[in-house]
């Protein structure tokens, strides 16, 4: 199989401000992609890419700051990049955000958010990129699921159900294109260096987080090798198998032993 070549390609990142979102952004600079980044924070959009800049002259950088989690957000989104007379050949939907909590212990306006930003935004940015990647039979899609993917997650139950529907689009889309050019891969990372963590209000004090490098790295390397999805680091590989030999019952009883006092032993 041709090894992929993303130089002169033209690359859209949503959630490109921090964590693994910046971090595709440089690995992708590295290969002489041209940039598309998109996030909230403007400020930090505008640093990335001065800093990128500095670093990579012969390459494009276009940034444009949005709330995917608005609605119509995706659709006034792709027409600002139509209108900058650009095309999308690789799609990295990483916006997406959650919450450690018990499922009552917060706002259905967060969950609101949280789902049209996970999933709503996410399907619709597909929708949106992925025929004009079909007419010209190239390119493709990184959607970034989550270790979370693989089970349910009591402390983060809706959060973890929007990772799973994630991991099962980006299969079945894989499926609809294994007799084109343009792939669709999952990307599922476990704990990870980035704003994440903090924005969940989790306590990471005796986790291990992945550097968002390594994410991205092992993410390309089999994205270049056409994996329909990918977890990065051998930890959590072995733990998306825990579903495959224990009973549902058994799995949800291993993830709330996991959780459940970070989240109700930080409460109290």
């Amino acid at each position: 199989m041709k090894k992929m070549n993303f130089e002169n390609t033209t690359i859209l990142i949503t959630g490109a401000s921090s964590g693994i979102g910046k971090e595709f952004a440089k690995q992708f600079a590295n290969k002489r992609a041209n940039l598309i980044l998109t996030a909230r924070s403007h400020s930090d959009l505008q640093d990335l890419a001065q800093e990128l800049k500095s670093q990579h002259k012969n390459i494009l950088i276009h940034t444009i700051t949005a709330d995917l989690s608005e609605l119509h957000s995706p659709e006034i989104l792709y027409q600002k990049i139509k209108q900058l007379g650009l095309s999308i050949d690789y799609l990295i939907n990483n916006a997406g955000f959650g919450k450690f909590c018990e499922f009552s212990g917060e706002s259905f306006e967060t969950y609101h958010k949280m789902l049209t930003l996970n999933i709503n935004a996410l399907v619709e940015l597909t929708h949106l990129c992925l025929p004009a990647m079909k007419d010209k039979n190239s390119g493709g899609i990184i959607n970034v699921a989550s270790i979370a993917s693989f089970q349910p997650l009591p402390y983060q139950a809706v959060y973890g159900a929007s990772k799973a529907f994630v991991l099962s689009f980006s299969e079945a889309l894989s499926g609809e294109l294994l007799e084109t050019n343009v792939r669709v891969m999952a990307l599922c990372p476990g704990a990870t260096e980035s704003r994440f963590m903090e924005n969940a209000n989790a306590d990471t004090s005796k986790m291990h987080l992945a550097p968002a490098s390594e994410v991205v790295r092992d993410a390309l390397t089999d994205y270049d090798k056409n994996k329909i999805y990918t977890v990065s680091g051998k930890f959590y590989y072995l733990q998306s198998l825990i579903p495959r030999v224990v009973s549902r019952k058994k799995t949800v009883k291993i993830v709330v032993n996991m959780f459940k006092e970070m989240v109700v032993g930080k409460s109290t």
